[in-house]
């Protein structure tokens, strides 16, 4: 049966394009149905234009069809990809840099955690319980694979709302980040063996090894340690010039293993590496402040020309990326099964994290499901570390599904980066004027509500 794929925030060109790319390199998907829907008419057209272009390419039979209406789009598909950002980068994440910054805390990304993180959460959680909502009225049995910010926050909030939906999260950190060490350490990807787990962007390689001479697999811990004692690591991340390794590192000296979130982004996500008395820390530790508002501003220049050059194409060159979306898709359908890592509800999967929360473990993907690890032995240290975003995540998902507006203070209180920063005065006041500013975009009853 040929499958149906809906795209929500087919507007992100270049992401739709790898994602459909992908699907057309595997037969049980080369003949989809595919449904590109956004706001955006401009964006959408150039969506059309480059996956059109894209199926002629690999002379595949995919059909595209074109919606500005959610639920048109997901009327009988079989899967979903979302990937929107409600907001955009102008204004809402313009003001989620600016408004903190004047109140002396500083930022990176800002789309995962921190304050940043608590706000691009407030706006996004209700839009995909109405992807959720039209899930069930016209196609209650697809899978959602779900590529946003705030990931955990949203994995906790769908499925707290919305237990009967398939949903998977999916982030490239952890097949990303061994990729990156490989390199560090001048090894092949494919001769690295690991097993990571924790919650997203904050999950661990609790094993890490290299296929030996012998065909055995021994530790890279050692060399990973070595190797940042002597200053032979870390190098730069990606193609990136502004970005390192260091915070991961030195994360890893003093807690014993590596996480599978970048030094930028993880350096926000713990209170030890950026504070306004320390200038020192982020000269040390090469800490890109405004790293996502520089990022947005480079892609927004980038993207006049990437357009033009799609438009002008006879044909687009289609590749594979490393995105986790089209083999899933591939697996559930029947052909070959693989082994993701995802970010899911844990029903019984961590034990020493709560019950309800989002965490990323591997996944095994055939024509049954998608099939979560368990994993039991993580080491109490980074369990620890761990709960401590996961105390933002879980008020944050709190407010919104009570509709309790003191949460939000309370998320944003417990935040490591803003509590080591700002006092608790100071947390209320800039959380009113995020509020406020963000109006526009946000459920009706946070503004409405009598705050205690």
């Amino acid at each position: 049966m040929t499958p149906k794929i809906a795209f929500i925030g087919a507007g992100s060109t270049v992401f739709m394009k790898n994602i459909i790319g992908d699907c057309l390199h595997f037969p049980r998907l080369a003949q989809a149905q595919i449904a590109l829907m956004d706001i955006d008419p401009v964006r959408l057209e150039d969506s059309r234009l480059v996956a059109q272009k894209m199926i002629e390419a690999m002379g595949a039979k995919a059909k595209i069809t074109c919606y500005q209406s959610q639920r048109a789009a997901l009327e009988g598909a079989d899967f979903i990809i979302v990937a929107f950002q409600i907001g955009g980068y102008k204004p809402c994440t313009i003001t989620d840099f600016d408004l903190p910054k004047s109140y002396g805390l500083e930022q990176t990304i800002g789309d995962t955690l921190g304050i940043g993180g608590i706000m691009r959460g407030l706006r996004t959680v209700p839009h995909l319980w109405s992807v959720c909502e039209d899930m069930r009225a016209v196609c209650p049995n697809a899978t959602l694979l779900q590529y946003v910010n705030p990931m955990a926050i949203n994995t906790w909030a769908i499925s707290a709302r919305f237990p009967d939906i398939k949903q998977v999260g999916l982030c490239h950190s952890v097949q990303g980040t061994a990729t990156e060490l490989a390199h560090d350490l001048g090894l092949a990807v494919e001769d690295l063996r690991y097993r990571a787990a924790g919650i997203n962007h904050m999950a661990f390689y609790l094993e890490l090894a290299a296929k030996q001479k012998d065909g055995s697999y021994g530790d890279l811990y050692p060399a990973l340690q070595q190797g940042y004692d002597t200053g032979h690591l870390p190098t730069t991340t990606g193609n990136n010039p502004r970005c390192h390794n260091y915070v991961r590192y030195e994360v890893m000296k003093h807690f014993g293993y590596f996480v599978t979130e970048s030094s930028e982004h993880f350096a926000e996500y713990v209170p030890w590496f950026i504070k306004s008395h320390r200038p020192d820390l982020i000269d040390t530790f090469k800490i890109p402040l405004d790293e996502y508002p520089k990022r947005c501003e480079e892609q927004i220049t980038d993207w006049g020309q990437q357009a033009r050059t799609y438009r002008n194409a006879a044909k687009i060159e289609v590749t594979q990326s490393h995105e986790y979306a089209a083999q899933i898709m591939n697996a559930l359908q029947g052909g070959t099964a693989c082994t993701i890592y995802g970010n899911v509800a844990n029903n019984g999967l961590i034990s020493q994290l709560p019950e309800s929360a989002a965490v990323e473990v591997a996944c095994h993907v055939d024509s049954t499901g998608l099939n979560p690890q368990p994993v039991h032995d993580i080491p109490p240290q980074l369990v620890a570390m761990m709960r401590t975003n996961v105390n933002v995540q879980e008020l944050t998902v709190q407010a919104l599904l009570t509709e309790n507006r003191d949460h939000i203070y309370h998320a944003a209180m417990l935040d490591p980066r803003t509590a080591a920063e700002l006092d608790l005065g100071q947390i209320r006041r800039l959380v009113d004027d995020l509020l406020t500013a963000h109006d526009d975009w946000l459920p009706n009853w946070i503004n409405t509500a009598t705050a205690a």
